[in-house]
């Protein structure tokens, strides 16, 4: 079981690194909240492959509202392409 879930927290953290854009010429760093869903995420799947399923349930509406939250709490500055509230960035 350990080596089953240390193969996924390395592949996990490799995807979140790769999610994380450094922009030398703008001085920006994008990335982090997708990382973060992406960590969330795994830690979710781990939650429900080991059983209890209310947790599991429980951490998605949790993870869910922290990002509906923080659509609401960025500036627009920060968010990506400079999309408005209710746009999508892409």
């Amino acid at each position: 079981m350990s080596r089953v879930l240390q193969g996924i927290i390395q592949g996990i953290g490799f995807l979140g690194a790769g999610a994380i854009i450094i922009r030398a010429a703008e001085q920006k760093v994008q990335g982090l909240t997708s990382a973060a869903n992406i960590w969330a995420t795994a830690g979710i799947g781990i939650v429900a492959g080991l059983g209890p399923e209310a947790t599991a349930v429980l951490a998605t509406v949790i993870v869910l509202i922290i990002l509906a939250v923080i659509r609401r709490i960025l500036p627009s500055s920060v968010r990506p392409n400079g999309a408005q509230e209710g746009q999508s960035p892409y």
